[in-house]
């Protein structure tokens, strides 16, 4: 068990082992000290009768859609992300993506890689009303200050 990487895996070995030393007879008894269903420990037995101890505590590997954004062209883009002027929208940086590496990149992949992945935040001052007097936002964090 100590050897098993995943709590998955040491509860398939667990389950085994209860089995081995008599402290549990039956499929039942073995899933209420696992806390598994009685079918889910069903299944682990008989993958064990059938395939042994290695195909029991395999861990299949996921298939997947490769992401969108990655290896150099992430890499770049993290670099580009660190300069000072950066990009001033998710937009600019899909923009970026199109024209330097050719990948036209959907917006809302651009923000989940960008904001989530990288943990990198677009941050650009709003602009000011002409409007407002010089001096008015000094005064108003002043009179925001605890005393």
């Amino acid at each position: 068990m100590e050897q098993q990487q995943r709590s998955s895996q040491r509860r398939k070995v667990q389950v085994l082992w209860w089995l081995k030393t008599g402290q549990a007879k039956s499929v039942e008894q073995l899933a209420q000290l696992s806390g598994c269903h009685r079918t889910t420990v069903s299944r682990w037995l008989s993958q064990y009768r059938q395939s042994g101890l290695e195909a029991l505590v395999k861990v299949a590997s996921r298939s997947g859609r490769p992401r969108a954004i990655s290896g150099e062209v992430l890499a770049s883009l993290e670099r580009e992300l660190q300069d000072p002027e950066g990009f001033s929208s998710y937009g600019a940086v899909q923009q970026w993506l199109a024209a330097v590496h050719g990948q036209p990149v959907p917006y809302k992949t651009v923000h989940k890689t960008v904001r989530y992945r990288l943990k990198a935040k677009l941050k650009v001052p709003r602009p000011v009303s002409k409007k407002q007097t010089p001096g008015a936002c000094e005064s108003v964090q002043q009179t925001l200050q605890p005393r």
